[in-house]
């Protein structure tokens, strides 16, 4: 009898240690952390700008007559001087062949180029060859003096006009430099906003009329911590801040924190001061009491 007893006491002792065991496994919440990062910080104003040529010069006949030749296409770049059209004159056409009948070495041809008078892109192609063109008709244009209009609002101006190289952000990501050259004089009078012309660095072809993001750093500091957003956790008034801090390999605490300047993935860090060795938890924060029980699944 006392021997069942005992082997009765066992099995209850083993079930609720079991137990005991498998509801600590239960609350252990998988999470994974991240140590802080050290580094240059900037806080960014982000406006629209589009691409646009500043020039266009028109390319018109030099005489009344029969387009000969083209030697363009429209999105071809061109240069200086480039032969673009030849014009034949109409009386070349009518007597041209008359005259080189009657005397060879006269070498009349009634033939007048036509050349670009700046550099640039054929952005419209109005003749082609065979139509008949008076003098001074238009018959492509040149677009030139390639910018970015960016439309600022005017209070943002000594913020805007004391950064002299900006970053543009291009569609998809893309990322080139770009220097404000000039502001227009004048506001548009419903919105108050100002054209500010940035000019590109480089030989990037890019279409007129794109739309891209301009980054103008309002906030610059050199030596900051900083963690990644998802790291920071805020009450329902977004008024308290803090972290879940690993304390040992199973528990996390709740250390709450002061942000300062944030970019689109990371937060600056201004209070408590954290060593490179403390381990933040990233993923699997949400929610967690102060002193939880975690299982980190990252090294």
């Amino acid at each position: 009898m006392r021997q069942r007893v005992m082997i009765l006491l066992l099995l209850i002792t083993s079930c609720k240690q079991a137990a005991t065991e498998d509801a600590t496994t239960e609350i252990q919440t998988p999470v994974s952390v991240i140590n802080i990062s050290r580094g240059p910080m900037q806080e960014y104003i982000e406006l629209n700008a589009t691409s646009t040529f500043l020039l266009k010069s028109y390319i018109k006949a030099n005489a009344t007559g029969y387009l000969q030749s083209t030697n363009i296409h429209l999105g071809q770049p061109v240069h200086r001087g480039q032969l673009l059209f030849t014009v034949k004159t109409k009386e070349a056409v009518s007597i041209g062949n008359a005259v080189n009948a009657l005397d060879s070495s006269f070498k009349f041809s009634g033939t007048n180029s036509i050349k670009a008078s700046v550099d640039g892109y054929i952005t419209s192609l109005d003749h082609q060859p065979g139509d008949y063109v008076q003098d001074g008709e238009q018959l492509a244009t040149i677009s030139n003096n390639f910018v970015f209009l960016m439309n600022m609002p005017y209070e943002l101006h000594n913020a805007v006009i004391n950064h002299h190289t900006v970053d543009i952000v291009l569609p998809g990501g893309e990322k080139i430099t770009g220097t404000i050259s000039a502001a227009m004089p004048t506001v548009d009078s419903a919105a108050q906003t100002q054209s500010i012309i940035i000019t590109m660095d480089g030989n990037k072809t890019i279409p007129e009329n794109l739309v891209v993001k301009v980054n103008i750093p309002t906030i610059s500091k050199t030596d900051v911590i900083t963690l990644p957003k998802s790291t920071v956790l805020a009450d329902e008034t977004q008024t308290e801040f803090w972290v879940m801090k690993l304390m040992n390999d199973s528990t996390a605490v709740k250390v709450p924190v002061k942000k300062g300047i944030e970019t689109k993935d990371r937060i600056e860090i201004i209070s408590p001061v954290f060593s490179d060795n403390d381990k933040i938890l990233i993923t699997g924060n949400y929610g967690l009491e102060d002193t939880a029980k975690v299982k980190i699944i990252n090294p």
